[in-house]
């Protein structure tokens, strides 16, 4: 097979999705190009929007998370978690204090008065993450709209004995509300198709972001120091730090001819989009995916801090998307404009008949390991 231009560059580079911010990563100082062509049509066919809609929501997601770190900082202990409103455009953070309200106001954020701060959220959470969860619990996290702990459930075991009885010890833990799904989790690994970004063992799976010196992925996709291969069969590197389940990341050093680009794989479907930071969208910002089975997607971000519960065990501080994905995208690149977020994990559904998309946010694995994003 033969690839030229860039997308041979990205292909023969590395990538790893990405997240949160590092502590001492700052925004980028430069300029930014207006959304590519490529990016708004993709965004017109998976969202639904019109191109001047999909360019308005753009502009305010970018406002909304430069907001966010703001409002934050202003609602000190009383603040309850933020959302992104796409209808309106604009960012709502929930505080538990009046007192706060005016401050968080003159942020630019909308502000509603909860009962639990995102602290006491996050503790109840905490107390969850520690119980034994059956097959039957998809996965839980904090929805700060709902001030409460959500806890899905698979709609067919929901009246399952072990489920109803981790319910009822979840409900000790703090506020918690019950949702169902329609399936449970599972990792978007696959076996060997020729033509595709990365292999190790029988195992399809695909780079995420560059980082100095290698690239992040998804943890089961392989265990340290097993080899990778490129999409030509050529040797890049070994898993020089992997961990699942608890977590969900890796990285793999790249050499042999190899190299790092910042850059995430377009596939025909928008340019291939420079990475410029790994500043974190709000939830219900809009996000896309690239991955090696179905390419370029997009949808939004509905969750954070979820813990998913796999068949191999649960991975912890997950984003959950409506971003659909398939075997072998595992590993690769959701990104927010040209902000790294994170490696794809998991999910159920399929491009054909939707589902939802957990990535494990890129910043928590460049702290992790110490590494460094590869920015343009």
């Amino acid at each position: 097979m033969i690839r030229t231009g860039l997308s041979a560059l990205l292909v023969l580079g590395t990538w790893a999705t990405a997240g949160l911010v590092p502590a001492a990563a700052a925004p980028s100082t430069v300029s930014e190009a207006p959304a590519s062509a490529g990016l708004l049509s993709a965004m017109q066919k998976d969202l639904g929007l019109t191109k001047s809609q999909a360019e308005a929501r753009l502009a305010a997601e970018k406002t909304a998370t430069a907001v966010d770190g703001k409002a934050r900082r202003a609602a000190g202990s009383s603040y309850g978690g933020s959302w992104f409103n796409a209808d309106s455009g604009t960012l709502t953070v929930a505080v538990t204090s009046t007192g706060k309200a005016d401050a968080v106001r003159a942020t630019g954020a909308t502000v509603r008065l909860v009962k639990h701060s995102a602290r006491q959220l996050d503790a109840a959470k905490a107390k969850i993450d520690a119980l034994s969860a059956p097959a039957g619990v998809a996965s839980w996290h904090v929805d700060p709209k709902a001030n409460k702990v959500v806890v899905n459930v698979v709609a067919a075991q929901k009246n399952d004995n072990d489920v109803q009885g981790f319910l009822a010890r979840a409900r000790q833990a703090g506020p918690v509300t019950v949702e169902e799904t329609a399936k449970a989790p599972q990792t978007f690994a696959a076996g060997t198709v020729g033509g595709d970004p990365y292999y190790t063992g029988n195992v399809r799976c695909s780079i995420g972001f560059s980082v100095y010196g290698g690239f992040v992925t998804a943890g089961h996709c392989g265990q340290p120091g097993a080899g990778v291969s490129g999409w030509d069969g050529s040797y890049i590197g070994n898993f020089q730090g992997s961990s699942f389940p608890d977590n969900d990341y890796a990285w793999v050093n790249v050499g042999s001819g190899w190299w790092t680009v910042p850059v995430v794989l377009g596939w025909g479907s928008v340019s291939d989009q420079l990475v410029r930071g790994s500043n974190e969208a709000p939830i219900g910002a809009s996000i896309c995916r690239s991955g090696s089975t179905t390419h370029w997607r997009c949808g939004n971000v509905l969750a954070k801090n979820e813990t998913v519960n796999y068949s191999q065990g649960a991975v912890h501080q997950m984003t959950k998307t409506s971003v659909c994905a398939e075997g072998g995208d595992s590993g690769g690149s959701f990104i927010s404009g040209d902000q790294a977020q994170g490696v794809t994990s998991g999910g159920w559904g399929n491009c054909s008949s939707g589902g939802e998309t957990w990535y494990q946010p890129v910043n928590e694995i460049l702290n992790r390991y110490g590494l460094t994003l590869h920015t343009a």
